[in-house]
């Protein structure tokens, strides 16, 4: 629902926010892996709840079909996927956010076209019950699922990338794998300035304490990510609920 306030806004924020975004991204042969953020049916589907868009999103659409492509990319090559699904039980609310993706009501599985990942072999699944998927796989003893993931594969760098043309370039660069290069993790999903951003963040910082080995870098993909639009005036009528403008959060 995105205005000409909403983009006025955006403008506003990258001329006194200025930073460069990386031009290609080549995905090297192996010890390259693709991380999934919630492409649920809670976020995505139309009428699927609280935080589902109500009519066809473009910038949602969009996110889907890349997600889907690239991971027809991956499994074509059995290449590891590590895809988090948000799910919560009924009585652990998430403010400032309404009820959403609860157990049981099928907000919480995989969208539609993403369903087939569910059979795949190189697909690891984890529900998670927070926002941040990275402290979301930290088990009570200490262990980390992620962490093992990233380990077994020897991945050295998630992945997210953040560029405008980096859609047109994606198609020759990920089909040429033929190169050395160094060990990635390419990441999206939804929504960018939360579940992504947490995950992308907590992860870097597990990487400065050395939690995470052999990782070195995390790098975000913003033509495969999204955010959830939730206009002040449906907000106000949704107990608990904050406003969350698409286009200027994403």
């Amino acid at each position: 629902m995105g205005t000409e306030a909403d983009a006025a806004a955006v403008d506003l924020l990258r001329s006194q926010i200025p930073f460069q975004t990386d031009g290609e991204f080549v995905l090297p042969p192996r010890g390259v892996g693709l991380v999934l953020v919630d492409l649920c049916n809670g976020f995505c589907t139309v009428g699927a709840g609280n935080l589902a868009p109500v009519a066809p999103n473009k910038q949602i659409s969009k996110m889907v079909e890349e997600a889907a492509r690239l991971s027809k990319l991956f499994c074509d090559r059995n290449l590891p996927i590590f895809a988090f699904l948000d799910t919560h039980y009924p009585d652990k609310p998430e403010p400032p956010y309404p009820p959403h993706c609860i157990i049981g009501t099928g907000e919480e599985d995989f969208v539609p076209d993403l369903e087939w990942l569910e059979k795949e072999p190189n697909v690891t699944i984890k529900r998670k019950s927070c926002i941040d998927g990275y402290i979301s796989c930290i088990e009570k003893d200490g262990s980390s699922v992620f962490a093992d993931w990233i380990g077994k594969y020897q991945i050295k760098t998630v992945s997210c990338l953040d560029t405008e043309d980096f859609r047109d370039r994606l198609y020759p660069i990920v089909y040429d794998l033929g190169g050395i290069g160094s060990m990635q993790v390419l990441v999206l999903g939804i929504c960018t300035d939360i579940c992504v951003l947490d995950f992308a963040s907590s992860t870097l910082a597990a990487r400065n304490i050395d939690r995470v080995p052999p990782l070195q870098d995390v790098v975000i993909y913003s033509g495969g990510c999204a955010t959830y639009d939730l206009p002040v005036e449906i907000a106000t009528n949704i107990k608990g609920a904050l406003a969350h403008p698409q286009v200027p959060d994403h």
